[in-house]
């Protein structure tokens, strides 16, 4: 993992000219250049959306379109210009697309029945100095394989690089930008 520091001003503006103390704060990045991992049935219902989207949806875009023209004047045309904007909103999905499947990994949804923390498990977490029941659920994955209103964590990010492979009842730390933090693993189950 790559660690940045950003300078930050301890004092604000003063009315001298000399430079203000600064601080080193850490900042951690997080790359979405890794590849992403995806169950099978997820990559299927990605593939047929691009495929869908390709085909048929570019199809009826393109309808909307000559429609909305045959109306006329196209700089007061609002018809028109929903079309075109639909059409964008399309073609960003479909890259979007594009890019995921390219470089998606797929793997087994019931890799994680040892109970171990894994791709597509879900993870009750207590954060240090939190009451014993103020607890929150998180999916570990991807956001394209979200389950219901379950916080999505993704395997890359430092919350889930640090809870892969640990259990229930295990503390782990993990780096984030306001510091370090603690959070007590109290569930690892399967949506």
């Amino acid at each position: 993992m790559t660690t940045l520091f950003l300078i930050v001003p301890l004092t604000g503006h003063s009315s001298t000219r000399r430079e203000p103390e600064t601080a080193r704060v850490a900042w951690w990045t997080v790359s979405d250049t890794t590849d992403t991992q995806l169950t099978r049935d997820t990559y299927d219902r990605l593939q047929a959306e691009l495929t869908d989207l390709t085909t048929r949806g570019r199809v009826e875009i393109a309808a909307a379109i000559e429609t909305a023209r045959a109306l006329g004047d196209l700089s007061e045309n609002g018809d028109y210009h929903a079309a075109k904007d639909a059409q964008g909103k399309m073609e960003s999905r479909i890259r979007q697309l594009q890019r995921l499947l390219k470089t998606a990994i797929v793997v087994d949804a019931g890799q994680a029945s040892d109970g171990t923390v894994a791709a597509g498990s879900v993870v009750t977490l207590r954060y240090e100095g939190d009451d014993e029941d103020d607890t929150t659920a998180f999916f570990v994955g991807s956001i394209e394989e979200r389950q219901g209103d379950l916080i999505v964590v993704s395997p890359g990010s430092p919350l889930g690089q640090a809870l892969l492979g640990h259990q229930a009842g295990d503390a782990v730390e993990y780096a984030a930008p306001g510091g370090t933090l603690v959070v007590h693993i109290v569930e690892v189950g399967t949506p």
